[in-house]
């Protein structure tokens, strides 16, 4: 976020950067995944395909980023293995939910990432989250009971809800993880890194969850290569992006994510019972509420530079 000239000006900025309009782009991409991949999992198990996919994007981001890879430093493979794990858990999870709920339930758990990621520091780093990420949690708590169950409303989660549910959290670790390495690492040898431990991972879990490997299929192979590239430049951009991007900005854009998958959805033929929308719209609303900041106009823009830096662990 650049900071302002004079303490007068709005301490929320609607213009957008380039960084900024890559991330809205991506966004869109992200979004319209949902749909394809829930159709995806009629023909593969959802470790088996996360693992194609990731491998289809690494070797994309590999064959760009080929000259740089002999310069992988110690830093840049520890950080690359971290979010490679955390790729593995919330895509994987994220995939298997899709298994058995829509895409468009699926896109608005998955976006209860952005308040988990204030909920997870506190945990994790002991940093208590101010009043505003409060409240977006509690938000994002009753929109999620007016989401899951068949029918909306109800407090008995499916199997396909649990996993998204935790697919989120493990989607907030990558947030906080890439935040945290932004600027120290370089952006194509880590994302080779981090797709290729996420693929990697991803086929060894096949075993474990006695996953039966699929048949050949054209809207597999199809789906996998398309969708490998799309995470390539969605892995690369975000790598990129979030170097000049402030946390805040960037999960108030990632927002749009379920509203895109909602779209997508909608056009498909997807329809979700009211109440269950009205839970939607609440997670919607919680993930911006839960990135507003509240600043006094007297402080200096700075300030609140600084205290983003903070809260991102940078």
């Amino acid at each position: 976020m650049t900071p302002t000239n004079s303490a007068e000006r709005p301490s929320v900025s609607f213009r957008l950067s380039k960084a900024e309009l890559v991330l809205v782009f991506i966004t869109m991409l992200w979004g319209g995944t949902f749909l394809l991949v829930h159709n995806v999992m009629t023909v593969s198990g959802p470790m088996f395909f996360v693992g194609l996919r990731f491998a289809a994007a690494a070797l994309f981001v590999g064959l760009v980023s080929a000259r740089s890879l002999p310069g992988l430093t110690a830093t840049e493979l520890k950080a690359g293995m971290l979010i490679g794990v955390s790729i593995m858990l919330g895509y994987g999870l994220q995939t298997a939910g899709l298994q058995t709920i829509s895409s468009s339930q699926s896109a608005f758990i998955t976006a209860l990432y952005v308040p988990f990621v204030p909920l997870l520091q506190w945990l994790v780093l002991g940093r208590r989250p101010g009043l505003m990420p409060s409240l977006g949690i509690g938000l994002a708590f009753a929109g999620l009971m007016l989401l899951a169950g068949p029918g909306g409303g109800s407090l008995q989660f499916s199997p396909g809800e649990i996993a998204t549910l935790v697919s989120a959290v493990a989607i907030a670790a990558e947030i906080i993880l890439i935040s945290r390495y932004a600027g120290q690492v370089d952006v194509r040898r880590v994302t080779v890194v981090q797709l290729a431990t996420a693929s990697a991972l991803s086929f060894m879990m096949v075993v474990p969850t006695q996953e039966r490997l699929p048949d050949f299929s054209w809207l597999l192979l199809l789906s996998a290569v398309g969708l490998g590239a799309m995470s390539a430049v969605i892995q690369v951009a975000m790598n990129w992006a979030q170097q000049s991007v402030s946390p805040t900005r960037a999960t108030l854009i990632y927002a749009g994510e379920p509203v895109w998958a909602g779209i997508v959805g909608r056009i498909a033929g997807e329809r979700l019972p009211g109440v269950a929308l009205l839970g939607g719209l609440l997670i919607v609303i919680a993930v911006v509420v839960s990135e507003l900041k509240i600043r006094r106009r007297s402080q200096e823009p700075a300030l609140e530079v600084a205290s983003e830096e903070r809260e991102a662990g940078l």
